[in-house]
């Protein structure tokens, strides 16, 4: 591993993760809308946490920087299991429900633990066999600073949003002066 390598590594996830699979959700839901998003959010919600922490298992990114083929599969199913767990969000959203909520601030807190193991870890945690370079310590620590800067730009904001739409649509429907047949009082 070089240098930098997981500072790349952890930017290109945050944008394929965090801002292309959304947009690409946000654009795809103007001409295909999708409901029953509070369904399978809790599930799309698992598989993205699962395969998160699966994938940056040490052993398993290690087998993935000598493998192209691997690091692509490593992309390719976070960016889509990514854009799984972004179509609940928005779809529950435009649904004015609450169920993004726990999604997003579950996802949110076990991102940030990433963040927060790599920043803290008193030694590289991806080091590979061989002479360790003094910079990947650096490297990794950068990594987690990046994921727990995305992590409250991105998840706790979107859920901000969510929660303030949630109580207008509770407002909005549980107060509501009632009638009674016209009388006057």
């Amino acid at each position: 591993m070089t240098s930098g390598f997981l500072t790349a590594h952890m930017t290109s996830h945050i944008v394929a993760m965090n801002l292309l699979a959304p947009a690409l959700v946000l654009a795809a839901q103007r001409f295909l809308p999708v409901t029953g998003a509070p369904l399978w959010l809790p599930a799309a919600t698992f598989c993205q946490m699962t395969l998160l922490w699966g994938w940056h298992m040490p052993v398993v990114l290690e087998q993935a920087m000598h493998s192209p083929m691997l690091m692509a599969l490593m992309h390719l199913s976070l960016f889509v299991v990514a854009c799984w767990f972004w179509t609940g969000i928005v779809a529950a959203m435009r649904q004015g429900e609450w169920q993004p909520l726990p999604a997003l601030l579950i996802t949110g807190k076990l991102f940030c633990l990433l963040g927060v193991l790599l920043v803290f870890a008193p030694r590289p945690i991806y080091a590979m066999a061989g002479p360790v370079d003094p910079m990947l310590l650096v490297d990794q620590q950068f990594a987690g600073l990046l994921m727990l800067t995305a992590c409250p730009l991105v998840y706790v904001s979107v859920a901000i949003i969510t929660a303030r739409r949630w109580l207008r649509r509770v407002d909005s429907t549980a107060w509501r002066p009632a009638r009674n047949g016209g009388d006057a009082g």
